[in-house]
């Protein structure tokens, strides 16, 4: 399965989060470092999804830049 994955850059640090998965979000210093912790926390949400007994969404979510003169 790919979910899409929103990573945004703040100041000191990297966030990013699942909008398929809702509560499924990571931080860390790099950009590759956020990247490698919202895979394990995608897989460790899923995994406790399944033990709960429930149902694993598809992905469909997309993203699309939209650029405009400022």
């Amino acid at each position: 399965m790919r979910f899409m994955v929103v990573i945004e850059q703040g100041p000191s640090s990297f966030g990013a989060y699942v909008p398929d998965l809702p509560g499924c979000v990571a931080v860390g210093d790099t950009k590759d470092e956020v990247l490698e912790l919202i895979q394990e926390a995608i897989e460790f949400h899923l995994e406790g999804l399944k033990e709960d007994g429930g149902l694993i969404p598809q992905p469909h979510s997309h993203s699309e830049f939209v650029e405009v003169h400022a």
